[in-house]
């Protein structure tokens, strides 16, 4: 077990399972808002499902936001009042085009973003939305972070979870995030893939989604999960509205690649 991970905390994970309420904006910043309250001073890390303020709908393109509009605003001082990170995706509107972007807001008042990459074409979100290009790694009290969007999740060769050729050892991150508004006729991919993208990479895995019935009549089941290292559900949710928060053991995770470092029979490859 290396020394850095030896001394690295424990870390709280909440997640936060909303029936996010369609093309409201100021109704869900008020109702994840309550949800998230009692959260303060309890957690590190807080999860909100994709597109959290307007559910995933193409019609509400034109409610887009900018980077300077009151939902980035909020996000901020949710991660201020909580004491915590607080990450989830929206429509945001740049020069670009409109991304379905993930922000990363810490109660020090950084901010930083993810944007899809893999825009769900059976909805035509590739049609209407601009893709993203790079994956994101953060930093979390000594934790590395991937956090990424629904879809993303059925692409293992971008998601995997690159070791280093001189140094095997060292890992792209500890702990993949998945923000999600994923249907539940196909709720046995999410939950399968899930504990697929857990194990082959050696790491925790937490995954928040929506529930309740969408404007397009579309139901979601919630399964918000996280996963230990052997896919191993650490909580479960079913398909009501939830809050939960798990910790995840540093110690458990170093041992585990201590013991098992398939790592090192890795093949490199080169992400175009």
């Amino acid at each position: 077990m290396s020394a850095t991970s030896a001394a690295r905390p424990d870390l709280r994970v909440s997640l936060v399972q909303g029936d996010t309420r369609w093309h409201d904006p100021a109704g869900n910043r008020a109702m994840y808002a309550e949800l998230i309250a009692p959260l303060a001073g309890a957690t590190d890390l807080v999860l909100l499902p994709e597109t959290f303020t307007s559910g995933f709908s193409n019609d509400a393109l034109a409610q887009a936001e900018d980077m300077q509009g009151p939902t980035v605003a909020w996000i901020r001082d949710q991660a201020r009042r909580l004491g915590a990170v607080v990450t989830g995706s929206v429509q945001l509107r740049t020069e670009q085009g409109v991304y379905n972007r993930l922000l990363w807001a810490t109660p020090e008042g950084g901010l930083h973003h993810y944007d899809k990459r893999h825009l769900f074409r059976m909805a035509r979100e590739h049609e209407r939305y601009a893709a993203g290009r790079d994956r994101l790694t953060l930093d979390l009290k000594g934790w590395r972070v991937c956090p990424l969007v629904c879809y993303d999740l059925r692409f293992p060769v971008f998601i995997r979870n690159r070791f280093g050729v001189e140094a095997p050892e060292r890992f792209d991150y500890d702990l993949l995030l998945f923000v999600a508004n994923w249907p539940s006729p196909r709720r046995y991919a999410w939950q399968t893939l899930l504990r697929a993208r857990a194990i082959e990479n050696l790491s925790y895995v937490a995954a928040v989604n929506r529930v309740g019935t969408d404007g397009n009549g579309h139901g979601y089941s919630g399964d918000s999960v996280a996963l230990d290292f052997l896919g191993q559900p650490l909580v479960e949710l079913d398909d009501q509205v939830r809050v939960a928060t798990t910790t995840l053991s540093a110690e458990a995770l170093a041992g585990h690649r201590e013991r098992f470092p398939a790592q090192l029979d890795a093949d490199a490859f080169e992400l175009r």
